[in-house]
């Protein structure tokens, strides 16, 4: 399937084509189109973090969690994941702190000339490394009450 999204690609651009790929589509193709497209004439793929989509920001979510809820995807190291990159990407009320440094990196990508494509090709071992990070940190949290939902949950372990 044919993924649409905008071009100059950071934190959610890069974060969402890894799920995408990993968790929902792993034969996925990314297009990155310019800012200025006219969005609504799009019909040939799945558009992603670009203005009045579904799988969009939509109040402190970022892409990246929207894409969990439409695919149920609840996985809590992906969960956590979702939280880092919300902290990374906008400015939630209260922020991941390893989200500032996954901006650092995805703005250091940026710098590097690297095109769209590139990028992604680079920095998904970034994701990688995170998604085992945020594994390995929700195997060893603390129980947790049942009743709590599975965003709660992320936002507890830091």
């Amino acid at each position: 399937m044919k993924w649409i999204t905008r071009e100059k690609i950071k934190v959610d651009r890069v974060a969402c084509p890894w799920l995408i790929r990993n968790f929902v589509d792993p034969e996925a193709d990314f297009v990155f189109l310019p800012l200025e497209t006219d969005w609504s004439n799009i019909d040939n793929g799945i558009l992603f973090d670009v203005p009045d989509c579904e799988l969009g920001h939509n109040g402190e979510d970022v892409s990246f969690n929207s894409i969990l809820k439409k695919y149920n995807i609840t996985d809590p190291a992906l969960v956590l994941l979702g939280e880092i990159v919300r902290a990374a990407d906008s400015r939630p009320r209260n922020p991941h702190p390893a989200g500032e440094g996954l901006r650092w990196l995805a703005y250091g990508f940026g710098k590097l000339g690297l095109d769209d494509g590139q990028i992604l090709k680079q920095e998904f071992i970034v994701y990688d490394a995170l998604y085992r990070e945020c594994k390995a940190r929700i195997a060893n949290s603390h129980a947790r009450p049942l009743s709590a939902s599975l965003f709660e949950v992320a936002s507890t372990v830091r």
